[in-house]
Order: C-alpha cells, then sequence, then structure tokens
C-alpha cells in the first residue's frame, strides 16, 4: 500500500502561438503542455524542491496511485501504482516530511505532455510524423519552465536515473546555478557505441513493421509488432539475465492475438514475447522513437554549448554543486564503466562527490526494486544539502 495515496495528474502550459516553445533542432510547438504531479508540501522559502526525471519508458506518476493518469489509452492497469513508490514517502529516500518532489513527463511523451499521438490545433489532426525530434536538452529546458511555472528558482536536488540521468546531468550543468545536489543513479556521461547500436536496433524494428505507415498509423492502427519487438530489445539489457530466468513462468504460454507468427518453445521465450505484447498497450510507438533518437544522440558538452567536458563539470564547481554518483555491478543497460567516465570527469573538474556502487543480482533494474541499498546514501546527500544551504 503506497504511503501518499491517491494522486492526480496536473498539467502546465507552457508554449502558446504567442511564445512558442523552440527546440533545438529549431523546430517549434505552438502548443505544449506539461504533465507533471507533486510530493510533498513547497517550504515557505521555496528551498526544498527535488526534481525526479523518470526513465525511458516511464511517467509523471512516480509514487501513490493514480487510476486516471493523463485521461488517455496508454494509461493501463499497470501504470496505476507509482514506479518509485519504494523511494517517495515519510521516511524514505525523497521524505515527503521533509521535501517536495516533482516528477514531469518528458516532452514528446504519451503520458500527458504534448507529443506525437496529440491532436495539432492547427491541423485537427494528431502530430504524427511531424511532431518535432527531441534532445535531452530540450526535455531539461521544458521542466525547467515547468518550475518557472511553480515559482521554483532553485532546487535542493536533482534526481535521475537510468536515462533520467541524461536529464539530470544535463540540468546540473546547463543550468548550474538552479540546482544544489546532483544524483545520477545507472546513468552515464554520453551514449556508448553499444547503446547506440541497441537503439538502432529498436528504431528499425518500429520503422519496419508495415504498420508503422511512417508515422502516420494513428488511423488504421499501431505498429504492434515492431514495438514490441522494440521493447524486448531493450528489456534484456534492463533485467539480469538470471532474474528473467527467474521471473519467467515455466508454463509456456503463446499470445493468440498477436506475434501469432511464432511458436514460443519454452517459458524464457514466452514471458519476452509477454513484456513486448503488454508493452504495446501502454506506450505510443512515435514517442519511443523520439525518446531512442534523444539518447541515441546525447552528447553533454555539445547540448550544454561547453567547449569541453571540463568546462562542462567547471561549471558545477564553480556552482557548489555535490554528485551523488550511483553504479550498480551487474548493469547490462549503462554498464558500471559508464559511471566510472563520469566521476572521473568529476574529479578533473574537482567537483566533490561521492561516488557508490550497488552490488545487486537485479541488474538494471535494482534501482527500481531494492531501495534500501540507495536510501540511506540519498537521506544523508539530502540533509547535508539541507543544512548548507541554510548556513
Amino acid at each position: 500500500m503506497s504511503d501518499i495515496g491517491t494522486v492526480e495528474t496536473r498539467f502546465a502550459t507552457i508554449a502558446t502561438p504567442e511564445a512558442p516553445f523552440v527546440f533545438r533542432s529549431g523546430e517549434t510547438l505552438e502548443h505544449l503542455r506539461i504533465a507533471y504531479e507533486t510530493y510533498g508540501e513547497l517550504n515557505a522559502d521555496r528551498s526544498n524542491a527535488i526534481l525526479l526525471f523518470h526513465a525511458f519508458s516511464g511517467s509523471q506518476h512516480a509514487a501513490g496511485v493514480n487510476p486516471e493518469g493523463p485521461g488517455n489509452a496508454f494509461w493501463t492497469p499497470e501504470c496505476v501504482p507509482g514506479w518509485w513508490d519504494l523511494y517517495i514517502g515519510p521516511g524514505k529516500a525523497l521524505d515527503t516530511d521533509l521535501y517536495y518532489v516533482i516528477c514531469a513527463n518528458y516532452v514528446g511523451g504519451c503520458y500527458g505532455s504534448t507529443g506525437p499521438a496529440d491532436i495539432n490545433p492547427a491541423t485537427g489532426e494528431r502530430y504524427g510524423s511531424s511532431f518535432p525530434h527531441i534532445t535531452v536538452s530540450d526535455i531539461v529546458r521544458s521542466q525547467a519552465m515547468l518550475l518557472d511555472h511553480l515559482g521554483i528558482d532553485q532546487l535542493l536536488a536533482v534526481v535521475g536515473p537510468s536515462t533520467g540521468g541524461l536529464s539530470a546531468v544535463t540540468f546540473a550543468t546547463t543550468l548550474p546555478e538552479r540546482v544544489r545536489l546532483v544524483i545520477p543513479i545507472a546513468t552515464g556521461v554520453k551514449t556508448t557505441v553499444l547503446n547506440r547500436i541497441i537503439l538502432l536496433e529498436q528504431i528499425l524494428a518500429i520503422e519496419n513493421d508495415p504498420c508503422f505507415r511512417a508515422g502516420e498509423y494513428y488511423g488504421s492502427g499501431p505498429p504492434e509488432t515492431g514495438l514490441g519487438l522494440a521493447r524486448m530489445i531493450s528489456h534484456k539489457t534492463f533485467v539480469h539475465l538470471d532474474a528473467i530466468e527467474r521471473r519467467a513462468s515455466k508454463d509456456v504460454i503463446q499470445p493468440e492475438d498477436r506475434f501469432s507468427w511464432y511458436q514460443a518453445h519454452d517459458h524464457v521465450e514466452s514471458y519476452m514475447l509477454h513484456q513486448g505484447k503488454k508493452f504495446t498497450d501502454r506506450f505510443d510507438a512515435n514517442t519511443y522513437l523520439r525518446i531512442c533518437e534523444a539518447w541515441s544522440r546525447y552528447d553533454p558538452v555539445r547540448e550544454g554549448g561547453a567547449e569541453d567536458e571540463l568546462d562542462l563539470f567547471g561549471r558545477s564547481r564553480e556552482a557548489g554543486q555535490q554528485y551523488l554518483v550511483f553504479s550498480i555491478d551487474e548493469d547490462y543497460c549503462f554498464y558500471p564503466e559508464e559511471q566510472a567516465a563520469l566521476v572521473d570527469l568529476l574529479k578533473q573538474a574537482s567537483v566533490p562527490h561521492l561516488f557508490l556502487t550497488v552490488h545487486s543480482e537485479k541488474g538494471h533494474d535494482s534501482f527500481l526494486l531494492e531501495p534500501e541499498l540507495y536510501t540511506p546514501h540519498i537521506q544523508v546527500m539530502l540533509r547535508n544539502a539541507s543544512e548548507s544551504a541554510a548556513v
């Protein structure tokens, strides 16, 4: 049972025809809303706010129970519980008795923030393939505008697990004066060759589905086979292979409505087909492609307008930031070497930091499932950041 209780998605309009949102690509959006949730109370001097960036297929719904969500077809029963409920609430890592936690859906998302599946008011049709391409810096800027909407000038902390960590690092280095503590969890500092290959496989899986129709599939039916395959390609990096073996039911169940071209032969195949199938019910393929592209092309130096890595992280040093960097020893999505590379840059730039390695058999999913391995360290660093700000 959640400590937060029932919550609702809220919306902030951050772009209008009079003040459009300009993407890094130069494309613009005249109508942009951001879906978000908050937990806890903002204190009188607005100094206790924490911005949490969700991972690739996450949403603004990080804690509590949200039966309605943004009110669209992608909000399935799987979306109702908060994805980081084990970490948010009284006495938890992000203690709602002390802090005001904000989590927002990415621009281009499918959980309430304006995205490809939404209606373009100018045409009366869904944006589809015409929706602008996004970058991590676009995600960061849009959420900084949400903070402006909420009247928050500076954050106590920014937190980001997995791909959300890319946004956390980008926020800290492009808007250094707006945050004191940075907590990247199981993430990286730039996209590796392996990441780009795996992302390309997912992109091609979707785009080669005949139902994709170059992104214009809303009237004819989504590319379920391609999207399901893309999810299976990624899923094997999120979950440790031993955990897949343990989780897979010993019963072999063949989906009858999708993927009928292949007959599952064992319980692992059945498990993977199930993961792909259920994902297609709760996610939009065009959103998936936009996030794949943002991750594949991520370069914090270029997106931050810096000369090099030392110039980029020198901003964190000059702003007096501290970092708490978590690595997972059995992570096959963001390998431990990627966090080590981030820490090496922090050392070179003389940025105060704490680097911790979590030992887990759950792989990348550890950050979702094992709060006891992260919570004590997060609590201490947040308390220290709060105390230093009060001096």
